[in-house]
């Protein structure tokens, strides 16, 4: 590597509890959006720099994250592994990675979609020796993120998911430039329990150190189910489409433009895809099923006359003949947060089996493995394992 080099830490040790039961079996960075993880997305927007070196902090379930990406070959890149035995919050993440970081680096989340420019940006920073450093873009919402106060391009302040009234709309975009130095800034936080790197980074804002670089471009982020289908909806207009090789088409089967279908995907006769939909390699739609808005997850069947529309569904479940996942506005618990309106209809976890005739009602969040009658209506949320009669 050339003296001007930049190594990208990305952070992907957690396990996003959010969004079980899809992480049950599986990291959250290696959720699948347009047929691929979510982590590979990230690793593509550095690739698309001329850095060449990741470090992947890695933890939970972390042998899908080592098997998937190896060594790096495939993408080019040198790609090496430190580990996050125990999962205490992102400060800590990247103090893992000091033992293979000599030089300026740039840290990126595992879980959150940015164009490369945000990468290049912060990666010339550092080189010009300017760090620490920060991405800052907007939000609809900024109260859901870690809120960011400016004074010209220096950050004074960042709030983290405030309860109060908020005036502006700019928050941390989850991009950053440092120095070696920032290991012993991490040291030196005070902060209880888990060690976020917004609390070093809120100390080196009250020194006036930390600087911010403005970023206007896609921000994907997921934090619960829902966003799943957002972020799918948004990555697959440029994620290529259907594999050419891949799939299986019947006779009469409708297939909207943005539609991703990866391979030997087969579709039967009188099928409708919809819109913003992604099927995963080896997943069946059988006769006369309607799929839309929709993840669905490698080797899925889908009955035939079923209606799957605003839903995700994990790997080998099956979705019975005529059974019903609708759509519509939703209200979700999550963590004992009661989020309302919600645009998620059902989400069915890996190995899990709705019988015929079923239904999903708004919001219902079906565990892994479970075993569901015929006919059944299944409200809220039923845990891994759980065995569902009719009666």
């Amino acid at each position: 590597m050339s003296d001007d080099s930049v190594t990208a830490v990305i952070l992907a040790a957690g396990e996003g509890r959010r969004l079980a039961p899809l992480t049950n079996r599986r990291p959250k960075p290696m959720v699948p959006v347009a047929n691929r993880p979510l982590l590979e997305h990230v690793v593509e927007a550095i690739t698309a720099t001329d850095i060449d070196r990741i470090v992947l902090v890695v933890g939970y379930r972390q042998e899908r994250i080592r098997n998937h990406f190896g060594d790096g070959d495939d993408w080019d890149v040198t790609i090496e592994y430190v580990e996050q035995t125990t999962q205490l919050g992102t400060g800590h993440a990247v103090l893992q990675a000091e033992p293979v970081v000599d030089g300026p680096f740039v840290v990126l989340n595992g879980d959150r979609i940015v164009d490369p420019v945000a990468v290049s940006r912060i990666r010339d920073r550092v080189r010009e020796g300017t760090y620490p450093t920060m991405t800052v873009t907007t939000a609809e919402h900024p109260r859901e993120y870690g809120v960011v106060s400016l004074d010209g391009d220096r950050v004074t302040a960042i709030d983290e998911k405030p309860e109060g009234l908020v005036e502006t709309n700019r928050i941390n975009a989850g991009v950053y430039g440092f120095s070696t130095d920032v290991f012993d800034a991490i040291r030196e936080t005070d902060a209880p329990g888990e060690l976020a790197i917004t609390a070093t980074l809120n100390d080196l804002a009250a020194s006036e150190s930390l600087s911010a670089v403005r970023y206007d471009g896609r921000w994907l982020d997921v934090s619960n189910l829902w966003d799943l289908l957002t972020v799918n909806a948004g990555l697959i207009g440029e994620s290529g489409g259907s594999d050419p090789d891949g799939p299986a088409l019947g006779d009469s089967v409708t297939v909207a433009d943005d539609v991703a279908l990866a391979g030997n995907v087969r579709v039967g006769p009188n099928v409708t895809i919809g819109g913003s939909t992604a099927i995963g390699s080896n997943a069946t739609v059988e006769a006369g099923a309607v799929v839309e808005n929709a993840v669905i997850f490698p080797d899925a069947v889908i009955g035939a006359g079923a209606v799957v529309r605003d839903a995700i569904v994990a790997g080998n479940a099956r979705i019975g003949p005529n059974a019903t996942i609708a759509g519509g506005p939703a209200t979700v618990v999550v963590d004992d947060a009661v989020h309302h309106g919600v645009d998620l209809a059902g989400v069915v976890g890996d190995n899990a089996t709705v019988g015929a005739g079923s239904t999903l009602t708004d919001g219902a969040v079906v565990g892994d493995d479970v075993d569901a009658d015929a006919g059944v209506v299944i409200d809220g949320r039923v845990e891994s394992g759980a065995v569902v009669r009719r009666g």
